[in-house]
C-alpha cells in the first residue's frame, strides 16, 4: 500500500471527518507558538479546518493550505473567513517569508520533507516555527489499551498512542537532504486533551483513518465490527457518552 494512496484516501471520507476527527488542545497550539516571532500562522495540510479553528480562536492571522479539493470544501464551509487556498507542502502558494509559523495537525507525516522542508523553511519568517501535532490516545488508560489491540494499526497506529508517538515522530526533522541546517533541534511535548464521544462516534472517528479508509470494503466491516463489540463490552464506553482520554503530542523545532 503506497504513501501516496493512503494521503489521498480522504477526500471521500471529508463530511465525515469534519464531523468526527477531534480539534487540538488550545495548550499545545499556545506552545507550538509561543517561540514564533508573531502569529502570522500558515496550516499546512489543513483538511477541513480543525487546527486552524483552534488557530482562529486564539487570534492568529491563519491562512489555510489544503491539497484535497472535498477536504478544502468542507473548510471553507466551516470557516469562511479564514483564507483557504489549493496547495501542498511541496508547494506552498505563498511569498517568501510570509508567515511566522507554520503547523501541521496530524498531516506532517504525510509531507515529502525532502522537498517540503525547504519550502516550509521559504516562506517563514527568520527565526519562524515548524510544528507538527498529533491528537494522541492515552493508552495507559486500560480500555483505551485494549481498544488498540482490537482495532489493529489500521485505525490506531504508532503516531496515535502516547507510548509511541514520540518515537514514531522523532526524526521528522532530523537533518536530511531536504532539512540541513534549516531547522534547529527539535522538542516533544504533550498536553492533556479529550474528546467526547459514544461508542457510535467513536467507531465513525477510527473509520476516518487513512489505513481504514483504505481497506477492501469485507475486511474493513470486520475491523469496525470488533471495534463496535469491544466499546460494547466495556462499562466505561457501552452506556452513553463518555470522554476519550487523549492527548495533542507537538513537535517544534524553530528555522535556523
Amino acid at each position: 500500500m503506497t504513501e501516496q494512496l493512503l494521503r489521498s484516501s480522504f477526500g471521500a471520507a471529508a463530511t465525515a471527518y469534519a464531523e468526527h476527527r477531534p480539534d487540538y488542545a488550545q495548550a499545545a497550539v499556545r506552545w507550538a507558538l509561543e517561540a514564533a516571532p508573531g502569529l502570522r500562522v500558515l496550516d499546512l495540510g489543513a483538511g477541513t479546518g480543525k487546527l486552524s479553528a483552534t488557530l482562529a480562536a486564539l487570534g492568529a492571522d491563519v491562512v489555510a493550505v489544503e491539497p484535497d479539493p472535498a477536504m478544502l470544501t468542507e473548510l471553507r464551509r466551516a470557516l469562511p473567513t479564514v483564507s483557504a487556498l489549493p496547495g501542498s507542502a511541496e508547494a506552498i502558494p505563498l511569498p517568501d517569508g510570509s508567515v511566522d509559523a507554520v503547523l501541521a495537525g496530524n498531516a506532517l507525516h504525510w509531507f515529502d520533507m525532502a522537498v517540503a522542508g525547504a519550502e516550509i523553511a521559504r516562506v517563514l519568517a527568520p527565526g519562524g516555527v515548524l510544528a507538527g501535532l498529533w491528537n494522541i490516545m492515552d493508552d495507559r488508560i486500560d480500555w483505551v489499551a485494549g481498544l488498540e489491540r482490537v482495532s489493529g494499526s489500521a485505525a490506531i497506529g504508532p503516531r496515535d498512542t502516547l507510548s509511541s508517538w514520540r518515537a514514531a515522530t522523532a526524526d521528522m526533522l532530523v537533518p536530511s537532504p531536504g532539512l540541513i541546517a534549516r531547522f534547529g533541534s527539535a522538542e516533544q511535548v504533550e498536553f492533556p486533551h479529550g474528546q467526547r464521544r459514544t461508542a457510535d462516534s467513536l467507531v465513525a472517528t477510527l473509520a476516518t483513518r487513512a489505513g481504514m479508509l483504505v481497506m477492501p470494503d469485507e475486511e474493513r466491516e470486520a475491523t469496525l465490527g470488533r471495534i463496535r463489540s469491544f466499546l460494547g463490552s466495556r462499562p466505561e464506553t457501552a452506556h452513553g457518552e463518555f470522554t476519550l482520554p487523549m492527548l495533542t503530542g507537538v513537535l517544534r523545532a524553530r528555522r535556523s
